[in-house]
């Protein structure tokens, strides 16, 4: 039997809060919205991964684009802040092993740099720069709370002391420090059983607060919408391709609607 649209959107809907239940903050869905405009979040999180015990975040963005050179691979920040001191944080949630690769970090780092030197700045006013990767598992496998990653001189074996800075949180860390209890909230699915008041609100707020259960269903819907749209885009091209048809023959033998067809046409 074929579900109604209605029918399709209501088992979504609960599809969306069956999901929303499982989240954790270390979810990236997840982790950017609780983040999002939550500059008292982000800034204890920093101070606890930095040891910078005193940082003031003054500005921070979520899912922050970052491509200043044309043709270079463009880049979507997690959350990129700022402090009072100037320096530039980037908060990266990677479950997955092979997203918190070392090469990727170095290219999160370099992205950061070219964002913030504008034509006829001196290179002495770059800006400290905190690439940060907290990650699910122990991706070192040392059992370490954090790897600071920082340069070299290899000769004399004293810090190169560039102001570019490199961390790795191990998410599977856990012991009666902050570190090992933030890292033990940000897998945690239930803020009942979370230790710092700012992660348990948050989390409770987009998990039971009617208006914030409303902007996790948005995002999910979105997000569903978007791998629809990329869907469509690639079975016309291939058909396109397989076919040689033009983009409106393989719009048409798809069934695109009619008002969907423009929207397709410029990303095709």
């Amino acid at each position: 039997m074929f579900e109604t649209a209605q029918q399709i959107k209501e088992r979504e809907r609960q599809e969306d809060l069956a999901r929303l239940r499982g989240l954790r903050p270390i979810d990236d869905d997840f982790m950017r919205c609780i983040f999002r405009d939550n500059i008292p979040l982000a800034q204890m999180v920093l101070r606890i991964v930095t040891g910078i015990s005193d940082l003031e975040i003054i500005r921070l963005e979520t899912q922050k684009d970052m491509k200043r050179l044309v043709g270079a691979r463009s880049i979507c920040l997690d959350a990129y802040g700022c402090d009072s001191s100037g320096r530039k944080y980037d908060l990266e949630i990677q479950r997955a092993d092979h997203g918190a690769g070392k090469r990727r970090a170095r290219y999160h780092s370099s992205s950061m740099d070219v964002e913030n030197l504008d034509a006829g700045q001196d290179f002495d006013e770059l800006p400290d720069t905190f690439t940060i990767f907290i990650t699910e598992h122990d991706v070192f496998g040392k059992g370490k709370a954090i790897h600071p990653i920082e340069r070299v001189d290899m000769t004399t074996g004293e810090l190169f002391n560039d102001g570019e800075h490199i961390l790795y949180v191990n998410g599977e860390y856990r012991d009666d420090s902050d570190i090992g209890k933030l890292m033990h909230d940000f897998s945690c699915w239930d803020p009942d059983e979370m230790s710092f008041e700012l992660l348990k609100s948050a989390t409770r707020y987009y998990k039971e607060n009617p208006k914030g259960v409303e902007i996790m269903c948005k995002a999910f819907e979105e997000t569903r919408n978007e791998v629809r749209e990329q869907t469509y885009l690639d079975n016309i091209r291939n058909l396109m391709d397989s076919l040689k048809l033009s983009a409106d023959q393989a719009m048409a033998a798809l069934k695109v609607p009619d008002e969907d067809r423009t929207k397709y046409l410029a990303k095709l």
